[in-house]
């Protein structure tokens, strides 16, 4: 009899997941809108003596390499290398199987405080060249330092929010960037590609409001908010990466 009720609970706690699942406003498929959203492009630059630099481009793993102009192993079989061309003014290169992928060519204001990257990223269609603007917002000196840059978003790609083992939800912007989450606490691995043994925990606020926390290793790296509006209609996705000044914000219309 015992195991009987059980198989009942068990079986009605089940169907509440699916329907939970099926009912749940932030299930579909979200479409970012790029006038709305702002990106903060954060990358670091560490000093390691004589002309021994580090490049953090995000993700906290950055590649060590001299200023000596010449190819050298990077991040994902990719090489990287920076020409020193003036006391204000360095040019970095990034390449893949002899390829080049980008180049940037960098300058550093009079007071140390802002740096120009006159970037040009070459894809399989051609060439295009943004300038960016960067703002110190930690210590060093000449170009070593923490810098910040605000991008307008101009690719409107697609969010996708799925159903998860019941009461839990998939973020799903491609294979290699899913994160799946419970709203129990406990943190569960990220998949794809780009995981690298990351994981997320989740709560949620309020019938319209999600709470993630990413970490690595153990080690938070970001929260994220997810807001839905109150039609429904609307999803704002609010980043704050650990030690970044501004959080990302990217808004989403419901397809």
């Amino acid at each position: 009899m015992f195991k009987r009720n059980l198989q009942l609970l068990t079986a009605t706690w089940l169907a509440a997941g699916a329907l939970w699942a099926a009912d749940n406003p932030f299930v579909g498929t979200w479409k970012l809108i790029p006038s709305r959203s702002k990106f903060i492009d954060v990358m670091k630059v560490e000093s390691f003596g004589g002309n021994k630099y580090g490049f953090d481009f995000g993700g906290g793993n950055p590649e060590k390499i001299a200023l000596d102009g010449t190819d050298q192993p990077g991040l994902a079989g990719t090489t990287l290398s920076v020409a020193v061309e003036g006391p204000d003014a360095w040019k970095v290169v990034r390449k893949k199987d002899g390829r080049t992928l980008l180049t940037g060519n960098w300058k550093l204001s009079q007071d140390g405080n802002t740096l120009t990257d006159n970037y040009t990223e070459f894809g399989p269609n051609g060439s295009s060249t943004v300038n960016y603007l960067y703002k110190r917002t930690a210590g060093g000196k000449g170009f070593a330092g923490t810098w910040e840059a605000t991008m307008t978003m101009d690719e409107a790609f697609l969010l996708r929010i799925r159903p998860y083992e019941g009461a839990g939800l998939s973020f799903i912007r491609s294979p290699e960037d899913t994160r799946n989450v419970k709203f129990d606490g406990k943190e569960y691995p990220n998949a794809g590609g780009s995981a690298q043994n990351s994981t997320s925990s989740a709560r949620q606020v309020d019938e319209r409001t999600l709470e993630i926390t990413d970490r690595t290793n153990g080690k938070t790296t970001r929260m994220i908010q997810v807001e839905l509006s109150p039609d429904l209609k609307t999803l704002t996705r609010t980043v704050r990466p650990v030690g970044q000044h501004e959080p990302n914000v990217f808004v989403f219309e419901r397809q």
